[in-house]
């Protein structure tokens, strides 16, 4: 079986994203923002998964768009957690990295898929 670099980085993601919501709650007992975070970051996985079986390569780059939109409001909450302190300048620069190889990747790989699209 193939690799598939995002779909395993927006996983692994995911799974920080989920620990840090639980370490939200139970050390700093964050409970509205730390939702937040946790439905866009771990969304952008699941919207790669989902776009692994599109059904036509329009579904496919709607998918990773939804992801991408994912990726800009999963910042927004990163940025806020670490402004409002819950979140370190080092804890949120770590998460904000990953996070932005996985828009370069989603951004490299939607328009690969639409310029193929532009082609037939």
């Amino acid at each position: 079986m193939r690799e598939n670099v995002l779909l395993d980085k927006s996983f692994a993601f995911a799974i920080r994203i989920v620990n840090l919501y639980k370490y939200l709650c139970a050390e700093k007992k964050e409970y509205v923002l730390s939702k937040q975070l946790l439905r866009c970051g771990t969304s952008i996985g699941a919207n790669v998964n989902e776009a692994q079986d599109a059904q036509s390569r329009n579904d496919f780059i709607s998918k990773l768009s939804i992801s991408l939109k994912e990726t800009r409001e999963t910042r927004y909450w990163i940025e806020l957690l670490k402004k409002t302190n819950f979140l370190t300048v080092k804890e949120a620069g770590s998460l904000l990295k990953d996070l932005a190889e996985i828009t370069k990747l989603l951004i490299s790989i939607i328009k690969s898929a639409k310029e193929n699209n532009a082609k037939k």
